[in-house]
């Protein structure tokens, strides 16, 4: 048996919670993984987890082996990475999952630089808007907007999105220019709809005026999605009326393609953060995986003010 392949095979079954989908992870047949568990327990002549057809769950032995597994495991990826010029230069594959338009407008055109600056890391990258299970799904870390309120997730916090409202010219030929976002409230206006992915609800729309005047939009819809390109695609085409971030709207505006509404109020901004499990090493390469991020988010969404991580 090899040692480091049990540790792993088991570490990696316990975040999964199913052998088959840590053989996936692992590059492994669910029968290797499989038996590299039992001789791991087979060896320590304990019983590390309890398997039924339909799931798989850890013992309190086992529970306690795994915590120091993980520790293990991370010992030696910085054992290996703070060889020669390693420490310099993170190497080896992050797996990661960003919103897909900050994939496509922001993140992929900047990858080039990234790959000049580590060119020793490989990138899994997810792109979508929906929820991930980072531990079952084996993901180093996400990118995602908003409050981040799973507290098993170590959450920090890289910057926060400028939010306008917007419709396209078509749009507002066809159903004229609101000039309050009341006038959004039960007329013949209509909103695109977002849906969100924790709730399957359409998130409102929430504005200010000053410090004085405040109001919540629902809105109505006749289209609604869950992807921020299909929702901007919507938009475009004068399904309604859209409110989301700047850095996705610009060079939109600077066409004459959206019309920016409501002048003089504001929405509040969408703070982003950086998540991962709180058992997942910060290895080299997601520590400046997570730095470049902040570096982006600066260029393209700076924080008004200094904010504490998360």
């Amino acid at each position: 048996m090899d040692r480091f392949d049990a540790l792993q095979a088991f570490a990696r079954v316990v975040e999964a919670g199913s052998f088959t989908k840590a053989a996936q992870t692992l590059h492994m047949s669910k029968t290797t993984v499989t038996q590299l568990v039992q001789q791991l327990e087979a060896r320590l002549r304990v019983k590390l987890l309890n398997r039924t057809t339909r799931q798989v769950k850890v013992t309190a032995d086992g529970a306690a082996y795994y915590e120091r597994v993980v520790r293990v495991l991370a010992d030696l990826e910085d054992a290996d990475t703070g060889l020669s010029s390693a420490s310099t230069t993170p190497k080896g594959r992050l797996r990661v999952d960003v919103p897909s338009p900050f994939a496509r407008m922001v993140m992929l055109p900047a990858l080039p630089a990234f790959h000049l600056r580590y060119p020793d890391i490989q990138l899994d990258m997810g792109v979508s808007d929906r929820m991930v299970n980072l531990i079952g799904d084996n993901v180093d870390c996400v990118l995602r907007g908003g409050e981040i309120t799973d507290p098993s997730l170590v959450a920090r916090r890289v910057g926060d999105l400028p939010i306008g409202v917007y419709a396209a010219p078509g749009y507002l030929a066809r159903a004229g220019q609101p000039l309050h976002p009341r006038d959004l409230v039960d007329t013949h206006h209509r909103v695109v709809g977002f849906l969100s992915t924790r709730s399957g609800k359409t998130l409102p729309i929430r504005m200010r005026h000053g410090a004085a005047e405040q109001i919540e939009v629902q809105g109505r819809y006749v289209v609604a999605v869950d992807d921020g390109n299909a929702y901007l695609a919507a938009g475009l085409v004068g399904m309604g009326i859209l409110a989301m971030p700047q850095y996705m709207t610009a060079e939109h505006v600077a066409r004459g393609e959206l019309v920016p509404l409501f002048e003089g109020w504001q929405c509040d901004t969408m703070p982003m953060h950086v998540a991962y499990p709180p058992n997942r090493h910060v290895s080299a390469k997601l520590r400046v995986f997570i730095d470049w991020v902040i570096e982006l988010m600066a260029i393209h969404a700076p924080m008004p003010n200094q904010h504490t991580p998360a």
